[in-house]
């Protein structure tokens, strides 16, 4: 299992989150991998697969992947525009989701567009997989791609109304040329829920690249902020969405009796709660405006003496931000909001656990930090969460396209 892969990443024009380093990570395991960006890579990508080897593909290959491109920008378009319209909560519900049952429609033919270019380009890929998927019209794409493929299902956030279910059963037959993968029990559960007759494998996103922080970026983050070695430092990484727990690390924060540093980066973010946070008087706090590059992400990191992850109760997507800690050696501060992550955190002495929504023992959690923190995560931290090497994510990808079709065939 050595041969090329075919990496999708319609979101690897956006800067900030997890998109690059896996396509990075990926690329570098096989060389001469085939990575399509139908909206474009980030600039800070770029240099990285070249150096891995990687072929970057930004246009469509051929007629019918230029059509259904096409066609998914202009039903982004009248997404965005029919978003704007009936933002109003004056409209019925049903009138202000249905820009976004265009969403789905529109990552729809994105991805069939992408696996179009697939087959025409390589043909022969020992694995071809949308990294970033829609959580919708799985065998419509497959359909429309004329592609068997995986595809990494991170969430399904959007509800499906009349229409995309309608097209859903069009192309249920389609789903037998698909294999979701879903990054934890959580997700793959929804998925069957929601579709009985599509394969799903549950299979950690997030790769090990081995590039823990090293002793000098450690001090090197303390320096860029300011921060006297002495002092505590927790994180706050990513951008404040809905699934966030501001509102309990809000409470905590206001509850603290000993100074603390904290660094938040990321988009979007409150500017009225940070005024908040800035006037606490034990509280210093450092901002980064987000999206932020890798490096700048490290430097981040590397300031810490915990990342703090908070997320309401019930919340079971992959955490990146948990990956992140593990992968590069920082202790964590993390809310039980996943049964299941929380019973393969227990115990583990880098891991500072508080019930979700819970305010003061967030709150306790913190001065733990501040007057002794926890130890360093050692090197098993990633195999403990799931996290396989690029090189063993690539062998899993392969072994499980292998399942949908023989290379033979395809060749």
């Amino acid at each position: 299992m050595t041969g090329p892969l075919v990496l999708i990443e319609p979101h690897a024009h956006r800067l900030g989150g997890h998109p690059q380093r896996t396509l990075s990570a990926l690329a570098w395991a096989r060389p001469g991998s085939v990575v399509i960006a139908p909206y474009g890579v980030a600039a800070e990508a770029v240099g990285a697969l070249r150096e891995a080897g990687a072929r970057l593909v930004t246009a469509p290959a051929g007629w019918g992947a230029a059509v259904l491109l096409a066609a998914a920008r202009a039903a982004a378009g009248f997404s965005a525009a029919g978003q704007r319209v009936f933002r109003s909560r004056r409209w019925p519900r049903r009138v202000r989701r249905w820009p976004h049952q265009l969403t789905l429609i529109a990552r729809c033919l994105t991805e069939a567009s992408a696996l179009r270019s697939a087959r025409r380009l390589e043909p022969c890929a020992d694995a071809v997989v949308i990294l970033t998927a829609s959580e919708a019209l799985h065998g419509a794409a497959a359909l429309l791609g004329g592609q068997p493929h995986l595809r990494f299902v991170h969430e399904q956030a959007t509800t499906e109304d009349t229409i995309v279910r309608w097209l859903g059963r069009l192309a249920r037959r389609g789903e037998q040329q698909v294999i979701a993968l879903a990054p934890t029990r959580a997700v793959g559960d929804q998925l069957t829920a929601s579709f009985p007759d599509l394969p799903a494998v549950v299979a950690a996103y997030a790769v090990d690249d081995g590039r823990r922080l090293s002793d000098a970026e450690r001090d090197g983050g303390r320096a860029a902020f300011d921060i006297p070695a002495t002092d505590a430092v927790v994180c706050l990484v990513g951008g404040w969405w809905p699934y966030k727990d501001i509102e309990t690390i809000d409470a905590a924060l206001a509850r603290l009796k000993e100074p603390l540093h904290l660094v938040v980066t990321g988009r979007p973010l409150d500017e009225q709660v940070l005024q908040r946070w800035r006037a606490l008087p034990g509280l210093r706090l450092h901002t980064v405006p987000g999206p932020v590059t890798d490096s700048v992400l490290r430097l981040v990191y590397a300031a810490a003496d915990a990342a703090l992850v908070a997320r309401r109760p019930g919340v079971g997507k992959e955490s990146g931000l948990v990956m992140d800690a593990a992968r590069l050696g920082v202790p964590l501060i993390v809310s039980d909001n996943d049964a299941a992550l929380a019973a393969r955190l227990h115990g583990q002495p880098w891991v500072l656990t508080f019930p979700a929504g819970d305010p003061d023992a967030l709150a306790d959690a913190l001065h733990t930090v501040i007057r002794q923190p926890p130890e360093l995560p050692g090197p098993d931290a990633p195999a403990r969460l799931g996290m396989r090497t690029a090189a063993e994510q690539a062998d899993l990808l392969t072994r499980t396209f292998a399942s949908l079709t023989t290379k033979e065939s395809r060749c």
